[in-house]
């Protein structure tokens, strides 16, 4: 039997705007098993940040329930939620501005545990927050240094220690490499990797690179206009995506071989605004295969295989 960690039903986070009602994301359900990884990926502004810092409550659901460890943490209140706030940690995408620039590495890391009355002892603290840099990969000799003194991998790792620093069960990874040259992101996703298999941790890794995502995820969700238009696990979505988005992104994937070239799906028309959207199928107006059926409702994410979810009237084998 699945232990569920986390299972999200209709979340919806609608911002008001001007205009109207900007729909980031809409109505979007999934389930996440204790001790894997669900990449989100999607194109900028498709919903997937905003979708992880709801999960989290760091901005309020407008809608929906979020079940972690069989409890709805929508349903919580501030100060019940605070309780709940050192299971469920968040990895940011810009390591420097995530970072206060008053602190230092000792006190940015030891700021949850005090704050989460976890040691109270200063020697203590210090020796928690040694051991927390020593598990990241960061030099005893930086513990007084400041984040203007560090690199950008260095800068991440205090990030990832923080996070760490509460002993959480599921951490929210939004975009955590995204910032960093090519060779560092490899030494963050290896440790990310490594801390998983040893602390038994859960993840939601958001990013707009598949190749990375396919690399550090046991399910795949694509996300499109604030809905998730294909779910399924990793290896299933590139052998056979269902979804003609999904195949368009997997098509601009570089191929590392001099002299092989792939066809690569070029997508035309113009992405529909998120404010006020119609019920319609969200990736219409640029499917090439879109009839006047996904023009009058938006199709239900649906299982078309074991595990494989697809929202979409015409779910393509390629």
């Amino acid at each position: 039997m699945k232990d569920i960690i986390l299972e999200v039903k209709n979340l919806k986070k609608y911002f008001k705007t001007p205009k109207g009602m900007l729909q980031a994301v809409d109505d979007i359900s999934f389930s996440l098993e204790r001790g894997k990884t669900l990449g989100v990926v999607g194109e900028s502004g498709c919903g997937k940040s905003t979708t992880g810092r709801t999960v989290l409550r760091l901005v309020e659901p407008t809608s929906g329930e979020i079940y972690f460890e069989g409890e709805n943490i929508a349903a919580l209140s501030k100060k019940a939620l605070m309780k709940k706030r050192k299971d469920i940690q968040m990895i940011f995408q810009d390591p420097f501005s995530s970072l206060d620039p008053r602190k230092t590495v000792k006190n940015i890391i030891a700021e949850a545990i005090v704050e989460n009355k976890m040691l109270k002892d200063k020697t203590a603290i210090e020796k928690r927050v040694l051991h927390l840099m020593e598990t990241v990969g960061l030099a005893e000799r930086l513990i007084n240094a400041y984040p203007h003194e560090l690199d950008g991998g260095r800068r991440q790792r205090v990030g990832i220690a923080r996070a760490l620093a509460v002993e959480p069960k599921l951490i929210v990874c939004d975009e955590p490499v995204s910032a960093l040259d090519v060779s560092i992101q490899a030494q963050i996703l290896n440790l990310l990797k490594k801390l998983q298999k040893e602390m038994d941790l859960t993840y939601i890794f958001i990013t707009h690179d598949l190749s990375v995502v396919n690399y550090f995820s046991d399910d795949i969700a694509v996300m499109y206009l604030g809905q998730i238009v294909e779910k399924a696990p990793s290896e299933a979505l590139f052998d056979n995506p269902r979804h003609p988005y999904t195949q368009a992104l997997l098509s601009a994937i570089p191929v590392p071989v001099i002299g092989k070239k792939k066809d690569r799906i070029i997508l035309k028309g113009e992405i529909s605004s998120p404010i006020n959207l119609k019920d319609e199928c969200r990736f219409a107006s640029r499917c090439i295969y879109a009839d006047e059926k996904c023009k009058s409702k938006s199709p239900v994410l649906t299982e078309i295989s074991p595990n494989h979810f697809v929202s979409c009237y015409k779910p393509l084998n390629f």
